[in-house]
């Protein structure tokens, strides 16, 4: 391995204690981890619009500001990748949209404002569904992202292109965000770690609902400490966010030691309403047979969540009305099929229809509230199949039911979502099919510290068995680039480096 290889490789804990040090410069990394986009970026397109140059000149101020003994922020000198549905001043933000192939902000959102002042370079954005919908990573923009572990199958979405990137070393640090669970599905599917916070944690200034917790940003990482550091880089009050609220942001930088074997797990299969693959049931229970062997108590628990896949239709629907509802006006055929059925659907409902989902979520929360006198937190598989191919668009069927829309198979992630309790994804090795196998942990209401706390203890023990430890995909097989990812371009980005203010290139 050489030494770049061996660069990248490192957390970005590990990466920002070399910066500190001085024992590497922000320049040799980011150089590093370019090498590493040009490298193995052409086989699974995760990494979409790029500034090069421009993150060349910030690396080089960085590495400056460590010389000259300045004060270092949390992710300084760390290079960043931002998804494409978050905005960034001067660097080509698309959405995965035809309406805004050329569009370049002159405004960070909230999130990526606190990530730059935090010291982290901005270098790229990593590729998503069209305006975020769905949890395959495909998109007439950019095209599609593959699987690291086999291109020809989906990463995840909606934070596919992060997660994708994450998994191959291309960059130490990249953004997420999820509705429902468009950070915990990729992040399961490409073996990364994937945090949804609880809603205001981490400010969304992108939220158009502001008052629905439906939506969060949140991190990702190779591990749960990589995941900390950016949330303690971004958690904390912001007036662009009316659910944030005050924090110590430092708290998440260590958060307190738990011996697994004090641990008392309540796990369930399907929450007693997702549809699950039997293989990824048989491996989930395999799963649960180790699990006991680590922790105190790990014992099956029953959910009531009421009509919960109908609540999920309805407030889901509402973000998109508020959010599409003059491109739709303008134009519908500009809209892709997922993101104007989603339209349709909630411009049909009505104001009863609101009111029942709200109502109905409430419910849903008081109900998943019994399970937390008993239990540390709740573990379930993350998704119900393993990754299927990219050139479909969405599973239509698990396990012999049809999933009536396009969002259907995402049940495992979206009944947590409506809870707004902290959710994280954790590796747990591979499934049937040698595809990474995801854990999904729910911590209690406002539990953040301690998800990530369980999540560092069982990851720890997880590391010492060949059977539980990250997976981690074999580089080796993305030497060659696969233009099929990028043959559903139907509208290629439009990039004006004088127009929009600062460097910048497209990888497709």
């Amino acid at each position: 391995m050489s030494d770049k290889a061996e660069l990248v490789s490192l957390s970005a804990v590990e990466l920002r204690k070399l910066i500190g040090t001085k024992a590497i410069s922000p320049v040799e990394l980011l150089d590093a981890c370019i090498a590493r986009i040009e490298a193995v970026n052409p086989a699974v397109n995760a990494v979409t619009a790029t500034q090069f140059d421009a993150a060349r000149e910030a690396a080089k101020a960085a590495e400056q500001a460590v010389i000259d003994g300045k004060p270092l922020g949390l992710l300084h000198g760390l290079p960043l990748g931002v998804k494409d549905l978050e905005d960034t001043a001067g660097l080509l933000t698309t959405y995965g949209s035809p309406m805004s192939r050329g569009n370049v902000p002159s405004q960070d959102v909230v999130l990526v404002e606190r990530l730059r002042a935090a010291g982290a370079i901005l270098v790229a954005k990593t590729n998503v569904p069209e305006l975020g919908a769905g949890a395959n990573t495909r998109n007439p923009v950019w095209g599609a992202t593959g699987n690291p572990f086999n291109p020809e199958l989906n990463a995840g979405g909606s934070s596919g292109g992060s997660a994708a990137a994450l998994a191959c070393d291309m960059l130490p640090v990249c953004t997420g965000s999820d509705t429902g669970g468009s950070l915990r599905i990729p992040a399961a599917k490409c073996g990364v770690v994937g945090f949804r916070p609880s809603p205001g944690l981490a400010p969304n200034s992108r939220r158009l609902l502001g008052w629905t917790p439906i939506s969060v940003v949140g991190p990702m990482g190779r591990d749960v400490a990589d995941t900390g550091l950016q949330l303690a880089a971004t958690a904390g009050e912001s007036t662009g966010d009316p659910l944030s609220y005050a924090v110590d942001p430092l708290a998440f930088l260590m958060p307190p030691h738990i011996d697994p074997a004090t641990l008392r797990i309540g796990y369930t299969e399907d929450f007693g309403c997702c549809d699950v693959d039997p293989s990824i049931r048989a491996i989930f229970r395999a799963r649960i047979a180790e699990l006991e062997r680590i922790v105190h108590t790990c014992e099956p628990v029953a959910f009531d969540l009421g009509d919960v896949h109908r609540c999920f239709d309805v407030i889901r629907a509402e973000s998109f009305v508020a959010g599409l509802h003059a491109d739709y006006a303008r134009d519908p055929s500009a809209l892709g099929p997922n993101t104007r059925a989603n339209y349709e659907m909630g411009a049909a409902m009505t104001l009863a229809d609101s009111a029942w989902a709200q109502a109905e979520q409430t419910r849903i929360f008081q109900r998943f509230q019994q399970a937390f006198s008993r239990y540390d937190v709740i573990v379930s598989p993350t998704t119900p199949v393993s990754p299927f191919p990219w050139t479909q668009m969405h599973a239509t069927e698990i396990d012999g039911h049809a999933q009536e829309n396009y969002y259907r198979w995402l049940a495992l992630t979206y009944v947590v979502t409506l809870t707004t309790h902290p959710a994280i994804s954790l590796p747990c090795g591979v499934d049937h099919a040698g595809m990474p196998f995801g854990l999904q942990i729910v911590g209690p209401f406002r539990g953040d510290m301690k998800t990530l706390a369980v999540s560092m203890a069982l990851e720890c023990a997880f590391a010492a068995s060949p059977v539980l430890r990250r997976p981690r995909p074999d580089l080796a097989r993305l030497a060659r680039p696969n233009p099929a990812l990028t043959s559903i371009v139907t509208a290629p980005p439009v990039y004006d480096a004088a127009e929009g203010g600062g460097a910048g290139r497209s990888t497709v």
